[in-house]
């Protein structure tokens, strides 16, 4: 799956780099968590640069799909995300960023994406305990 980044070669470590499963526009999913609280705050999508300057700035920057640039969360809205630590998935398709949140996290306003957006999950109870037949552990559900 790894394909050519949205931008320019990156300074990312080489070793860091060949560890991700980018999407076909070079892109893995960067999930933003409060690092004392666990809450999700936010999800975006992060090139290799984007990762780099994140690593090595201790700010949160990520790619603009729609922009089709780089952005650094609170030059704008002033709600500035202080990078705590940074997690590569087991897959390598996707980064945990836990950070300390300085106001909103969503562009709407809110702490997280995620409030008031609750989906109903009426069947969560009956699932949870069904034999789906995959095995998580043999990574049945990639």
């Amino acid at each position: 799956m790894t394909a050519v980044s949205p931008a320019p070669p990156s300074d990312l470590d080489p070793a860091v780099a060949a560890r991700l499963r980018r999407t076909p526009d070079g892109l893995v999913c960067a999930v933003v968590q409060q690092h004392d609280t666990g809450e999700v705050l936010m999800v975006a999508w992060m090139d290799d640069e984007a990762l780099h300057r994140t690593l090595t700035t201790g700010r949160t920057w990520f790619w603009s799909r729609s922009r089709q640039q780089y952005w650094r969360k609170g030059d704008t809205s002033g709600a500035v995300q202080h990078v705590r630590s940074v997690h590569l998935d087991c897959d390598g398709d996707a980064v945990l960023v836990q950070v300390e949140q300085i106001g909103a996290a969503c562009h709407t306003g809110t702490r997280s994406c995620f409030d008031g957006r609750r989906l109903d999950a009426s069947g969560a109870d009956d699932a949870a305990g069904a034999d789906t037949g995959l095995d998580d552990a043999a990574g049945g559900d990639r």
